[in-house]
């Protein structure tokens, strides 16, 4: 049996039986006027972190969502898409599917506001993805592409880039890994389809996005998530591993490279009312600006005494030099 198929069935269980504990998500329920998040789907919530931000969803966007889970995230980023197939959400599995129409028709019943016609449920897979190209604003995934294999992995990140419009935007929230993982851990069909053993480290899945075209990522949150211990998993040393919430953006790719945020900041503290460095970037004095990775470190190659490079704070909230 595939890795891809333990997934599958994993999940098929988990919409004909909520498991609560399944996935441990690190973000609160959304608290917004007039929202309000049925409890069937708070137990279906399968993700590790948020993919709705409010910054991403302005102008009635076209929201694409794969991996349905119980429809939480759908129902969210209806409150900010609030149209007659705004939404999509795709999945593989049919039981979560109609999981998912079961739980609109009580998410209807808690929300004046809310249509079941806002969302169209497609049945597809992250690889096969049943939408046009170019017809897609924001796109999101939750707990999803750590799953895949490589080959997998840049087949699933080149169909989200496939379905977005120039400056659309991919969503993403997944578990991270800093330290290497055993063969065992890794071939475990299903620790990997349980959001453990498939978990990357942070440069590797950054580079997986920026290899398929996306010209600007942003790295927004990264935070605790779950310990795999040699009492209870096939590891020697414990491991520790984190989520984190990622936006990657359909922008042109730079001649210089990508533009990579990891929540540095540069400050210019000299004798003048600002630095100029000539090339775009413009450091009032004593005002942090947000910079990317990319020119960090070409500040910090000028070597002056009178600007400081913070080190990544892995929390970027947008703004600053590009």
């Amino acid at each position: 049996m595939s890795y891809l198929q333990a997934t599958n069935d994993l999940y098929k269980e988990a919409a004909l039986t909520p498991d609560v504990g399944l996935c441990c998500t690190t973000n609160p329920i959304w608290e917004l006027p007039g929202l309000t998040v049925p409890k069937i789907m708070q137990e279906m919530n399968y993700g590790c972190g948020s993919t709705v931000h409010a910054r991403d969803l302005v102008k009635n966007p076209k929201i694409l969502y794969v991996g349905v889970g119980g429809g939480m995230e759908l129902l969210q980023f209806s409150y900010f898409s609030r149209q007659k197939s705004g939404v999509i959400g795709v999945d593989v599995v049919d039981e979560m599917l109609e999981a998912s129409r079961k739980n609109f028709t009580i998410a209807e019943e808690e929300n004046d506001w809310f249509k079941s016609d806002f969302v169209t449920l497609l049945k597809g897979d992250a690889l096969n993805l049943p939408v046009e190209d170019g017809s897609i604003d924001v796109a999101a995934q939750n707990c999803l592409f750590n799953i895949f294999k490589e080959d997998d992995l840049k087949r699933a990140i080149e169909e989200m880039y496939r379905v977005l419009k120039p400056r659309g935007r991919l969503v993403m929230s997944d578990p991270v890994c800093e330290q290497e993982m055993n063969t065992d851990l890794r071939n475990d069909d299903r620790l990997r389809a349980l959001c453990l053993s498939g978990s990357l480290p942070i440069d590797k899945y950054i580079k997986a996005l920026t290899d398929v075209g996306f010209g600007t990522v942003e790295v927004r949150a990264r935070k605790p998530y779950r310990i795999l211990d040699p009492k209870n998993y096939p590891t020697d040393e414990l491991i520790y591993i984190e989520s984190i919430e990622v936006a990657a953006i359909k922008d042109p790719m730079p001649d210089d490279g990508p533009c990579v945020f990891t929540g540095k900041a540069a400050i210019y503290y000299g004798s003048q009312d600002y630095f100029d460095d000539a090339k775009g970037h413009v450091l009032l004095k004593n005002q942090p600006l947000a910079v990317c990775d990319k020119t960090a470190a070409a500040l910090a190659a000028l070597d002056r005494d009178d600007i400081f490079i913070s080190k990544s704070t892995y929390h970027y909230d947008g703004g600053g030099c590009c």
